[in-house]
């Protein structure tokens, strides 16, 4: 077996001690540093969306960052069993699964079209900002992108809600980011977008189609300077907590094996009616 030698100290530490280097965190006998900061002083001074801000971009937020972020997070924690990775967490967790795997039973089901939505806004809005920023009448690039979402039959992103005719945390959530662009903490290109969009999605239809949760924190997240893939990121953390809070009640029910019907109904039956199998002949 070669033993891989090392001509001096330093580059033994790039290579043995820097396999996971890391500017998160330091961690050593009696010592943890996040992002520099000792935890001990961390402890009982930064919320816990303070400490998302600091661990994910390296720096402490400011009042209104985190104002911010902690009403995106609080707005999204939860939407019931009717949403599938809620009601698929309270059904491991009736199969005798430990909260843990029920928790990640429920976040596993937030992909593209579950739990996306907001991260493909996020998008959205970053190509409607740049096409303002290089000039563009930014209600006209609304209007040609919801033309074109339409020509393909696709829906566009944060707008709409197949339960909600109007979502409730919408107005709060928009009405705290128009405070922040009032005051300059946030410079507003997000929310110009997200509005223009929901203008543009509103021509010529007898109902409009205002924004969704995932509309309202794909601008906050905008707004703060958050990459689409964090925003998804972000929702997941959010969204944790009310798959951990109704796994936690469905255990605490000691209810077994709940599948997705009430057990007096039965799925319906689209197959060939009840036949015999005939004899096989050699």
């Amino acid at each position: 077996m070669n033993t891989p030698a090392f001509d001096t100290a330093e580059e033994y530490e790039d290579k043995v001690t820097g396999w996971w280097r890391t500017g998160v965190s330091r961690i050593r006998p009696g010592e943890i540093l996040l992002r520099g900061y000792p935890v001990e002083q961390l402890i009982g001074r930064l919320s816990f969306a303070d400490t998302i801000w600091l661990m994910l971009r390296g720096e402490l937020p400011t009042a209104a960052q985190s104002r911010l972020l902690e009403a995106a997070l609080v707005a999204a924690v939860d939407h019931g069993p009717q949403a599938p990775s809620i009601a698929a967490a309270r059904m491991a967790a009736t199969c005798g699964l430990g909260l843990n795997n029920a928790v990640a039973t429920g976040v596993n089901l937030l992909g593209d079209v579950h739990g996306g939505a907001g991260q493909q806004c996020m998008q959205v809005l970053a190509d409607l900002e740049q096409a303002a920023s290089q000039g563009a009448d930014l209600d006209a690039a609304a209007e040609r992108l919801v033309a074109d979402y339409r020509a393909d039959r696709r829906h566009v992103p944060g707008f709409g809600h197949r339960f909600h005719p109007r979502d409730p945390r919408r107005d709060p959530l928009l009405a705290l980011v128009e405070e922040a662009v009032t005051a300059g903490e946030v410079p507003g290109r997000a929310l110009r977008a997200g509005t223009a969009l929901e203008r543009a999605l509103s021509q010529g239809r007898s109902r409009p189609v205002p924004m969704n949760i995932d509309g309202a924190t794909a601008i906050i997240y905008r707004e703060l300077g958050f990459p689409p893939e964090l925003g998804r990121g972000l929702f997941v953390l959010s969204r944790s907590v009310g798959i951990l809070s109704h796994a936690w009640e469905e255990k605490s029910q000691n209810t077994r094996i709940k599948g997705p019907l009430p057990r007096p109904l039965l799925p319906a039956y689209d197959g060939p009616a009840p036949r015999d199998l005939e004899p096989r002949h050699a």
